[in-house]
C-alpha cells in the first residue's frame, strides 16, 4: 500500500517574510536609520555627538521602560511628565548637599508610589478610562508643584544628582548604565517572570486571566506603579543633567514615550510587544531629533518631524492591528 506524502502548505513560507518584518523590522530600521544619517551628517558618527544622544535617549528609556508595562495591560499612563517634573522639584527641598539624597530618594519614591496606586485605583476600582485617571493625576502633581514653588522654583540639586545625568564611568554615562541597569532587572521581570506572563495574559484577555486565578486589577495597579517609580528615577536623572529646576522637566515625555512604545511593536489594545521594541522606537525618536538639528533644520522642524513621526506610528499601529 503506498503512503500518500502530505502536502505541504506553501502558505508558511510566503509569510516567513513578513513575519520577520513584523518581529525585527524595527531593528532593521534603527540600523538603516543610523547608517543614513551618518552618510548625511559626518558628525553624526562623532564620538561627543554619539554619547550626547546616549545622555538624551537615558531619561526617555527608563520612561518608556515603564511606559511599555502600562501600555501591555491596555491602558496609557500621561502622568509620567508630571512625576518627573515633580522629582526634580523635590530634588532642591533641602540643603543642596549629598547628605540630603537618602531624603530626595525617600519623598520621590513616597510620591511616585501615591501617583502610581491613583491612577492604577482609579483605572480598576473605579473604572475611568486610562486617559482620564493619568491626564486627572497630572494635573493633581502640577497643582501641588506650582503650590510648593509658587511658579518658580528654587534651590540646588545634589552633587549626586549632576554625576548621575552628566557624569561618566569608563567613558560611559553613567545614566546611560541606570538605563542598561534598569532594562536589564525590568526586561527579566517582563520577559523571565511569573509576573511577567501575567502582564502579557492581562493584556490579552483580562477574563481568561481571572478565570485561571490571575487578579487583573493587583496587576494593572503594580503597573502603574512601576511606571511611576521609572518616571520618578528619570526626573532625577534629568534634574541633574539640565542642572537647574524647571516646573516642566520631562515635559513631552508622555507623548514620547507612548509613540516609541507603538513604534517598537507594543499594541495599545496591550498583550503584545517587547520591551527592547520599545526601546529601539526611543531610540529612533533620539536620532530622528538630533539629525535634524544636525542638518541646521531650526527646532520648529524638529516638531513637525514629531509629528510626523506620529502619524506614522498610528499607521504603523493600524496596519498591524488589521493584519
Amino acid at each position: 500500500m503506498n503512503s500518500v506524502a502530505p502536502r505541504r502548505d506553501a502558505t508558511p513560507a510566503r509569510a516567513r517574510p513578513l513575519v520577520v518584518a513584523q518581529r525585527y523590522g524595527i531593528y532593521l530600521f534603527l540600523v538603516l536609520l543610523i547608517a543614513l544619517s551618518g552618510a548625511w551628517s559626518p558628525t553624526f558618527l562623532r564620538i561627543d555627538n554619539v554619547l550626547n544622544m546616549l545622555v538624551q535617549f537615558a531619561p526617555l528609556g527608563i520612561v518608556v521602560i515603564g511606559q511599555s508595562f502600562v501600555v501591555l495591560v491596555g491602558g496609557l499612563d500621561l502622568s509620567v511628565a508630571s512625576v518627573m517634573a515633580t522629582a526634580a522639584v523635590a530634588a532642591t527641598a533641602f540643603d543642596g548637599t549629598n547628605r540630603s539624597a537618602p531624603a530626595i530618594f525617600g519623598i520621590t519614591f513616597v510620591l511616585c508610589l501615591g501617583a502610581g496606586l491613583l491612577n492604577g485605583l482609579l483605572v480598576t476600582k473605579r473604572q475611568v478610562s486610562p486617559f482620564l485617571a493619568t491626564f486627572a493625576t497630572a494635573v493633581v502633581l502640577d497643582g501641588l508643584r506650582f503650590a510648593y514653588t509658587q511658579g518658580a522654583p528654587s534651590g540646588n540639586v545634589p552633587p549626586l544628582f549632576h554625576v548621575m545625568g552628566t557624569g561618566s564611568i569608563a567613558g560611559l554615562p553613567v545614566n546611560v548604565l541606570m538605563l542598561a541597569l534598569c532594562a536589564v532587572l525590568f526586561g527579566t521581570l517582563l520577559h523571565r517572570s511569573t509576573f511577567g506572563r501575567r502582564v502579557y495574559m492581562v493584556g490579552g484577555n483580562a477574563i481568561a486571566a481571572k478565570l485561571v486565578g490571575v487578579s487583573p486589577d493587583t496587576v494593572r495597579i503594580a503597573c502603574y506603579v512601576i511606571s511611576a517609580l521609572l518616571a520618578g528615577l528619570a526626573g532625577l536623572t534629568l534634574s541633574g543633567y539640565v542642572g537647574i529646576v524647571d516646573n516642566w522637566v520631562g515635559r513631552g515625555f508622555e507623548l514620547d514615550s507612548i509613540v516609541s512604545a507603538v513604534m517598537g511593536g507594543l499594541a495599545l489594545s496591550g498583550g503584545r510587544g517587547s520591551l527592547p521594541g520599545a526601546l529601539a522606537g526611543a531610540a529612533i525618536l533620539v536620532i530622528v531629533f538630533n539629525i535634524v538639528l544636525l542638518l541646521g533644520m531650526p527646532v520648529q522642524a524638529q516638531i513637525i518631524v514629531k509629528g510626523a513621526i506620529i502619524i506614522a506610528a498610528s499607521a504603523c499601529y493600524v496596519s498591524r492591528r488589521r493584519r
